[in-house]
């Protein structure tokens, strides 16, 4: 279905065609009431299938690296029955949890950093999830030559993504070195977390065209700091990524509050990272703008609301590739999504993406999520 969006903030309209921005003012009619109209935002990490109804975890104090992380959590997840309940479900359906986390947060598309699944590809599912041209676990995982292998397999120009650096200590601290040296830190190489880099370390990541992916939930989370983002940020070297809700915050728009009150960091700059600097960042030159041509990912706000501020309940409108999927209440009916209530409030969700969710919750009686 094409849609012409109209009363959108300062008089903007925008059409869509095909899954494309279109120009001219043809399909549905949808009246926004006064909302902003921005590119979706684009989340660049997360590991879809750890969502759902899954709590924050940790099972001490505070941690030194990711390895005592993995070292506490491995053994319990054949013992703990959260998490046995959660690793019940097939796998299908953790992964569309996760894409519809992500799509209730504005998030139009994300960076899955885990096995790839033909579900993530199926037209159906809530968010666009790229492949990366590679990636790997982590040092600690895999062990250095599989990191090398997958590094060397990954086809020129193309991201390619790994855990690193995360942690407080000098073993985290050392990765960044260790990859260096396995010839690694290359342009599209995506370090996620990168919390014990040192400035030196920065400089040469910056040098060589990597980037950070900062996910500071997480980090706050298991080891109570997170990086200094100014350097990398000024640099253009800096993306944000939400995590999983194992060690992450909520959704994307929880990290970004984060974001702020960490920085201070005024809307606009905000707003612009996480769609046209991301969009270019990670090489996808077809989103992170509203201009025809480019993919119809777009969400609204309420007039008036600064994203960082904003909630998933707030969001007036979610379109992903020209569909809408997620909407208030008043045009649910126009863009014909079922009635739901997220938060607490009125809203409106595709059909096809109703799953267990907290917070989500059906308006029809008989029917179950």
């Amino acid at each position: 279905m094409s849609f012409h969006f109209f009363n959108a903030a300062d008089g903007m309209s925008l059409s869509t065609e095909g899954g494309l921005i279109a120009a001219g003012e043809g399909g549905l009619r949808v009246d926004l009431g006064g909302a902003r109209l921005l590119p979706g935002l684009i989340n660049a990490h997360d590991h879809l299938q750890l969502n759902g109804a899954l709590p924050r975890l940790k099972f001490r104090e505070g941690y030194r690296n990711a390895s005592e992380w993995i070292a506490d959590i491995t053994p319990r997840l054949s013992t703990d029955p959260c998490l046995l309940e959660h690793r019940s479900r097939p796998r299908v359906e953790r992964l569309r949890a996760g894409g519809l986390k992500n799509l209730l947060s504005g998030v139009t598309t994300v960076l899955h950093h885990d096995p790839r699944d033909p579900v993530l590809d199926e037209p159906g599912f809530a968010v666009d999830a790229p492949a990366p041209g590679g990636w790997a676990h982590s040092l600690a995982l895999d062990g250095d030559e599989a990191v090398r292998a997958s590094h060397q397999a990954t086809p020129l120009g193309q991201s390619w993504i790994i855990h690193a650096a995360e942690g407080i200590d000098s073993a985290a601290a050392l990765e960044f070195d260790r990859l260096e040296a396995l010839g690694c830190i290359t342009p599209g190489t995506l370090l996620v977390h990168g919390l014990s880099l040192s400035a030196a370390q920065q400089d040469r990541l910056v040098q060589a065209g990597s980037a950070v992916v900062w996910c500071p939930g997480s980090n706050l989370h298991l080891f109570g700091r997170t990086l200094d983002p100014d350097a990398l940020f000024q640099q253009g070297r800096l993306l944000l990524g939400s995590d999983s809700r194992i060690s992450g915050g909520r959704d994307l728009l929880a990290e970004l509050a984060l974001v702020q009150a960490l920085t201070g960091w005024h809307d606009e700059r905000l707003e612009t990272w996480l769609t046209e600097g991301a969009a270019r960042l990670l090489g996808l030159s077809d989103r992170g703008r509203l201009e025809p041509g480019l993919r119809a990912d777009l969400i609204a706000l309420p007039p008036g609301l600064p994203l960082a501020q904003a909630t998933r309940a707030d969001l007036r409108l979610v379109v992903v590739a020209g569909q809408a999927l997620y909407a208030d209440a008043d045009l649910g009916e126009a863009l014909q999504l079922m009635p739901v209530r997220v938060d607490g409030r009125a809203k409106a969700l595709a059909r096809h993406l109703l799953a267990p969710e907290p917070g989500l919750e059906l308006l029809n009686p008989g029917t179950s999520v």
